[in-house]
């Protein structure tokens, strides 16, 4: 009979024999995934493994071998310490990103503030502001049908009210539904045709138009502040993830809109993430 911890250490080789980074971990995610437990008790117990999760655990290491992301075969992922289903359709949430909430949740903002989300994807920003600013009203607006379904499963596993809007960002009739908005988040798609053309075999498998901004990654930046600008209340704020190296860029394109008090914030890796403006 196979036990947990063989299956573990299996997994394990499979995947450093495959350079894939981090190999214990995510075998541990796995092993932790199909058996329901977590591996040090696994390890201790060294718990009998059925045929069934034997072959779950095999085809799971499988796919990911072949560029598979981790996320997407265990169907949810932490961010900000909270749980979110994840899966084709949906950016997967990243460390990177939790600089743009803790930028918004450091904004002095009033007593019952306002909040748009734009590019929702999973939802993982909108759930997670509106769960740590308790009295705001917290608004995804989203495009896609399937994220929008993330969005909605993402609220109710939270248990997170916010309002969904399915609509395109990047129309003025969108737009128009909105007014006097303190603060306008959004993770746009940001990368460039050349980025586009080296990503990592696991990014793939993420919605292009999730990650696509344009031949220089610009597009989405220029269209959003000009046309939701207006939507913001004098002093609001509009504050975007940012690329590597993109921070020059948006701080031109928010100040061309009339944007000011600009501030920019580094991730956990020293590179600047964040760019944020005030409305005049």
């Amino acid at each position: 009979m196979v036990t947990a911890p063989e299956l573990y250490f299996h997994a394990k080789k499979i995947f450093e024999c495959n350079q894939i980074e981090s190999a214990s971990f995510e075998a541990m995610c796995i092993i932790e995934h199909v058996f329901g437990k977590k591996l040090a008790s696994l390890l201790l117990e060294k718990t009998t493994a059925s045929e069934e999760q034997k072959n779950t655990v095999n085809n799971l290491a499988y796919r990911r071998i072949n560029g598979y992301p981790l996320q997407y075969l265990l169907g949810k992922w932490e961010f900000f310490g909270l749980p979110f289903y994840v899966g084709e359709g949906v950016l997967i949430p990243r460390q990177d990103t939790e600089t743009l909430v803790e930028t918004v949740l450091k904004i002095k903002l009033p007593e019952n503030p306002r909040i748009l989300d734009l590019c929702s994807g999973s939802g993982c920003i909108a759930v997670t502001l509106a769960l740590n600013l308790k009295n705001a009203e917290v608004t995804a607006v989203e495009i896609s049908d399937k994220a929008v379904e993330y969005i909605k499963k993402n609220a109710k596993l939270n248990d997170s009210e916010i309002n969904i809007v399915i609509g395109d960002v990047l129309s003025g009739e969108t737009a128009k539904m909105f007014s006097g908005i303190d603060v306008i988040v959004c993770n746009p798609p940001y990368l460039t045709a050349d980025d586009m053309k080296a990503l990592q075999r696991e990014v793939t498998f993420e919605p292009e138009t999730a990650l696509f901004g344009g031949n220089d990654g610009l597009d989405f930046y220029r269209s959003i502040t000009k046309i939701w600008r207006d939507c913001l209340k004098s002093g609001g704020v509009l504050a975007y993830e940012i690329g590597m190296g993109q921070e020059s860029d948006v701080k031109k394109i928010l100040e061309e809109n009339n944007f000011t008090n600009i501030e920019m914030t580094k991730d956990l890796s020293g590179i600047i993430r964040v760019v944020r403006g005030e409305k005049i």
